[in-house]
């Protein structure tokens, strides 16, 4: 007989809303359950597929958890689970470090969780020796590699490797007991399965060293469809990975070309077709969308002075198409008068023409609008103060874009306000 089990890591169960855009409560309410939605589906997966166990590489929470509804509802889970007879190996990664939670939950019998010291379970199933090793840190930090500390591979046995790691680093991760995918080849492991980075990679087909990227996304930034992998170690020592589907909400950014244009529901019909366009290609049961609005039409100036009556014409467009939500609206169609010289004999496109010029490096504005940018980055939890960006070129292009939108909102409603003077 097979052995087969399911690897996830970076849940991060019950994780804070991360989007400052989702004002739409009962959106909202969606995301802020999605995480737990997804670790129900991880569940139901490996009941229905009647695996032998499920393998939790590290960040099964989000940090310093003090809820015991939590506690109740992984309690709860993981009981379906030990009722199945599946086993469930997990190590701490840097976020469950954190967490109360770790310390504080009674586990059934059937959770095995790797402590401090590498371990290696030996076990077997079927025709088969399994053993399945694990280390985990007590510490968010962990900046040296882990991989020396693992124990060797058990003669005989099938070996599985859990580490969370960033590999050789990515965007957006800090770094945490970095390695490296021929390292890990060398160290004689069957499978390695690994945690931290939210974005799925595997590599090699042999001897699988597998990301399973995160489970369910939590913003724009996390977009796609996410899933877990499903692993059968053959008799014959061969393995086959496949992938199944786990995002209840998928976010995904769709743009509509307004290029040309110029009836208001000839637009909404555009952005309708979009979205819907959009939602046909997605396996997630809910798609996220963050709408944006491109290309050149004489609607640029109303669609920026009336963003909230778009707003709520796409809400509905996407509510009549069932399942879909828009997370943000962003607006950077312009008007064609904008090409060329057309625009020196608009008195209002001159005036924001020398708007843009005034808000140089130096400028008071700008400095002004920086500082508030800083000062509602420094006010917010850590977890979502990169939406300026993470370093001093991405805060100084946010803020520039923060203007340049400014500026071309301000001359929208000036030449509407200005027309129906007339």
């Amino acid at each position: 007989m097979p052995f087969r089990f399911v690897h996830t890591a970076d849940i991060h169960l019950d994780s804070p809303l991360r989007s400052l855009s989702l004002r739409n409560s009962d959106l909202a309410g969606l995301v802020g359950d999605a995480t737990r939605q997804a670790l129900i589906a991880i569940v139901d997966l490996c009941l229905d597929e009647q695996v032998d166990a499920l393998i939790i590489a590290g960040d099964l929470y989000d940090g310093d958890q003090t809820s015991m509804k939590t506690a109740r509802f992984l309690a709860t889970q993981l009981g379906r689970l030990h009722e199945a007879g599946i086993a469930v190996y997990k190590i701490r990664g840097n976020h469950d470090a954190l967490s109360r939670i770790t310390q504080e939950l009674v586990l059934p019998p059937t959770v095995k969780v790797f402590g401090g010291r590498p371990e290696a379970m030996v076990q077997r199933w079927g025709g088969l020796d399994i053993a399945i090793h694990g280390l985990s840190f007590a510490k968010p930090q962990a900046p040296e590699t882990l991989l020396p500390k693992y124990k060797l591979p058990e003669p005989g046995a099938v070996n599985i490797g859990i580490m969370h790691t960033s590999l050789g680093g990515a965007p957006g991760h800090d770094q945490y007991a970095p390695t490296n995918v021929a390292d890990l080849l060398a160290a004689g492991f069957d499978y390695w399965a690994l945690g931290h980075i939210h974005k799925r990679a595997a590599h090699d087909d042999k001897r699988p060293v597998i990301m399973p990227g995160m489970p369910q996304g939590r913003d724009i930034n996390e977009a796609g469809e996410k899933t877990v992998t499903l692993v059968t170690v053959h008799d014959d020592r061969s393995i086959l990975v496949e992938e199944r589907l786990t995002s209840i909400a998928q976010f995904e950014r769709v743009a509509v070309d307004l290029s040309g244009i110029a009836d208001w529901r000839e637009a909404m019909d555009a952005i309708e077709g979009q979205l819907a366009t959009a939602r046909a290609t997605t396996r997630s049961p809910h798609l996220v969308a963050r709408l944006s609005l491109t290309g050149r039409t004489p609607l640029a100036w109303q669609l920026r002075r009336d963003r909230d009556l778009v707003l709520t014409e796409a809400e509905q467009r996407a509510e009549g198409i069932g399942a879909t939500w828009i997370e943000k609206l962003e607006i950077s169609a312009q008007a064609p008068s904008e090409q060329g010289n057309g625009s020196a004999a608009d008195p209002v496109l001159e005036l924001g023409a020398l708007m843009l010029a005034d808000i140089g490096a130096n400028s008071a504005a700008r400095l002004e609008v920086r500082q508030l940018v800083e000062d509602l980055r420094n006010d917010l939890p850590a977890e979502i103060r990169g939406f300026a960006g993470k370093d001093e070129a991405e805060l100084e292009a946010f803020v520039e874009r923060l203007l340049s939108e400014g500026s071309q909102d301000i001359v929208a409603r000036l030449r509407h306000d200005g027309a129906g003077n007339h």
